[in-house]
């Protein structure tokens, strides 16, 4: 009898670890994988940061409308930078240590992404970040990647084009900040490599009422073409100032303007200038053959339909972000260590920005055939090669 009642207790013990490993498997199963994003969206680049929160959020809701990442939900956890690198530091020390996010989207700007690198770098958070500026995974940082083309890439294809059309002479106007003081170092690396020389430098601030002082200057060298470097709102403010001054050289601008709000904003002024992009802006135009074709079409199907806007190029920096984080936990679950990992071994994903090829040199993962020289015509973009 008593051999009977230490059977019935053992197996009653089994049943009860049974019960209890059950649980917590079932519990574990339904805790969500949480991700951070942080973008500026009051700020001055809200016009960039903006498309780039609803894409996650699109995102997001699908994947969980699809049953979530290996039977759990996919959670974001946001951040308003507002352009702010105090209170965005300060942000992401809760994304880390409060809310216990697995990696960590954005931010918008290179200045701020800057900023943010030693932080990564000590807490050990995979970052992508969505800002251009070559520096921020040049040389590469173990925890640090990036989505957009490189200032550098940028400027590279600018001073080809330029080159080619026989330009031997430009001027510059460079927004003050992170990302001018990125695209002013290429521009200056670069131009003698083209056979190019820079005759003016000029600089200007989002605080600048106009930008007639700097532009007259401008207007008094031999210069045969004009290269500004900011986003949409500054850029658009040369623009206009430009056609009130009755200046009409040649104007590239960065790539930082493949967005409607500056066509929105600069009207006729746009109309005639050259900048480098990803395909977003022409994926109408592209042949069936183009790998990004499909991905293009769906994501701006998408945005549409949500949203009733059309997607911009920095909404796309957004996506193909959270989408290589979605293929890392796939992977490696919520082992951040593995994440981190996962994400420099992503091979062939096709994008928005281009098809990324991650590497442990390479933390950008594109080429620079991810870039097409777009010229704004009618007021629309038109590819011109």
């Amino acid at each position: 009898m008593k051999d009977w009642k230490g059977i019935v207790t053992a197996v009653s013990a089994v049943l009860v670890s049974i019960c209890f490993l059950t649980v917590n498997s079932a519990l574990a199963k339904s805790k969500p994988y949480k991700i951070g994003a942080i973008f500026d969206i009051s700020g001055p680049a809200s016009a960039l940061g903006i498309p780039e929160k609803r894409t996650v959020e699109m995102v997001v809701e699908k994947v969980n409308k699809a049953g979530g990442i290996n039977g759990r939900l996919l959670e974001l956890v946001f951040y308003d930078t507002a352009l702010d690198v105090q209170k965005t530091i300060n942000s992401v020390n809760k994304l880390i240590k409060k809310d216990n996010v697995l990696a960590i989207i954005g931010p918008t700007t290179s200045g701020v992404s800057m900023a943010l690198i030693e932080t990564m770098q000590n807490n050990e958070m995979p970052n992508i970040s969505c800002a251009a500026r070559i520096d921020i995974i040049d040389p590469p940082k173990k925890w640090v990647f990036k989505t957009p083309q490189t200032d550098k890439q940028a400027v590279e294809k600018i001073l080809t084009h330029a080159k080619k059309h026989g330009i031997k002479k430009v001027s510059l106007m460079i927004a003050e900040g992170g990302f001018g003081a990125g695209g002013l170092k290429q521009l200056n690396n670069l131009a003698p490599k083209y056979g190019i020389k820079i005759v003016a430098r000029e600089k200007f601030s989002e605080k600048d009422p106009d930008v007639s002082t700097q532009l007259t200057k401008i207007r008094g060298t031999d210069a045969q073409a004009m290269v500004v470097w900011d986003t949409d709102k500054g850029s658009a403010k040369v623009a206009r100032n430009m056609r009130q001054l009755g200046m009409k050289m040649p104007v590239y601008m960065s790539h930082g303007i493949a967005n409607m709000k500056f066509i929105d904003q600069a009207k006729e002024a746009a109309e005639g200038v050259i900048f480098p992009a990803g395909r977003l802006v022409v994926w109408e135009s592209l042949p069936e053959t183009d790998p990004q074709k499909k991905v293009l079409a769906k994501y701006a199907f998408d945005f549409k339909a949500k949203y009733n806007t059309a997607p911009n190029t920095f909404g796309g920096h957004a996506w193909d972000a959270v989408q290589l984080i979605i293929r890392a936990i796939e992977k490696a679950g919520d082992d951040i260590g593995r994440i981190r990992d996962e994400i420099e071994n992503i091979r062939n994903f096709v994008g928005i920005g281009g098809v990324f090829n991650y590497s442990k040199r390479d933390h950008n993962g594109l080429g620079p055939e991810s870039l097409i020289m777009v010229k704004i015509v009618n007021g629309k973009w038109t590819c011109i090669e």
